[in-house]
């Protein structure tokens, strides 16, 4: 790829990795960092088992993930696009990303393994894995949307530990069908950036430079919150 949404993100593990990590984690251990999380104001933790056939797919051999779900200030996504803006998202970026060192120490110095998944990573489909959780959808604007908001953005940890408590089922899949019903962000998108197959053209789209939010903006989960939009849908479809 020809561009990047944020500048790399130094290392800042403190702590290495344990030679023979362990592989249960205690619900004390993980309100701990739960805990830990909401502190930096990370608005909640999700937790990802990989499939064997997800994991063939993207060639990775990691099986267990935990997704660090924080959101984007309204003040700075409400900003008008411009590349002070792209800078100050990349500020926020770098500041959210920093604390999520210490979440990986604060496993490593409990007895297990855990890395940082490189949000830059172009070999990885970060969204694809945040499905695995069942704990999101893909909008028609391709946003990972999570309950706690649209303006969601998450950094993710693969670790040893296989206990992690990954929901059963994904109840957020009538999104799909509430989106295939709006389409407002494709018709507001000031740049014409999606084909007509409704794929985004990423060289067009100015997010990754200019920090456009449009399509965040304009849509229902912004504007109203998930839970009221999944009221709605539920009265419209009784």
């Amino acid at each position: 790829m020809g561009f990047k949404y944020h500048k790399p993100l130094p290392n800042f593990y403190k702590t290495d990795n344990p030679t023979n990590p362990k592989r249960e984690i205690s619900d004390e251990l993980l309100f701990e960092l739960n805990e830990l999380a909401k502190k930096y104001n990370f608005t909640g933790i999700s937790y990802s088992k990989l499939s064997d056939n997800f994991k063939k797919d993207l060639n990775i051999n990691f099986d267990n993930v935990i997704i660090f779900k924080f959101l984007i200030g309204e003040e700075l996504i409400n900003m008008e696009p411009s590349q002070k803006k792209g800078k100050l998202m990349d500020k926020e970026f770098q500041n959210y990303g920093v604390h999520v060192y210490e979440f990986a120490d604060f496993l490593r110095e409990n007895g297990f393994q855990a890395d940082l998944l490189h949000p830059l990573d172009d070999n990885l489909s970060l969204r694809a894995i945040a499905m695995q959780s069942r704990d999101c959808i893909i909008t028609r604007s391709n946003i990972c949307l999570f309950k706690d908001g649209l303006n969601n953005s998450f950094f993710m940890v693969h670790t040893s530990i296989d206990n992690l408590p990954v929901k059963d089922e994904n109840d957020m899949l009538w999104v799909k069908e509430f989106c295939s019903t709006c389409g407002v962000c494709i018709e507001r998108c000031p740049n014409d950036a999606f084909d007509d197959n409704e794929k985004i053209l990423r060289k067009v789209c100015t997010a990754h430079r200019e920090g456009c939010n449009e399509c965040i903006l304009k849509c229902p989960f912004f504007k109203r919150g998930y839970d009221k939009v999944k009221r709605r849908y539920d009265r419209m479809n009784k």
